[in-house]
């Protein structure tokens, strides 16, 4: 059996390190990513169950990507601002 030449096996190892480079770099924006879809998720629960509640007393959220996000990030001094807003413009 004949041995792999030597710039064969440095190609192979610099191409297994490339490779694990951009994976590397990748997983980063990914977790970005999925942290701001997991806080927009809980944004959106939080603006349902506020408009559920608020709709008895006549208060409500209109729920898009820009109050989900908000609510989602700051929580409830998100939510609280928001309420705030809403009043002050109308």
């Amino acid at each position: 059996m004949q041995m792999p030449d030597l710039n064969v096996v440095l190609a192979v190892i610099f191409g297994l390190i490339v490779l694990y480079l951009v994976a590397r770099m990748l997983v980063a924006p990914a977790r970005l990513v999925l942290r701001l879809l997991v806080s927009a998720g809980i944004g959106t629960l939080v603006l349902v169950v506020f408009n559920l509640i608020g709709g008895i007393f006549g208060a409500s959220i209109g729920i898009n990507l820009a109050t989900t996000v908000i609510v989602g990030f700051m929580g409830l001094p998100g939510l609280i601002m928001l309420v705030l807003l809403q009043r002050m413009l109308v």
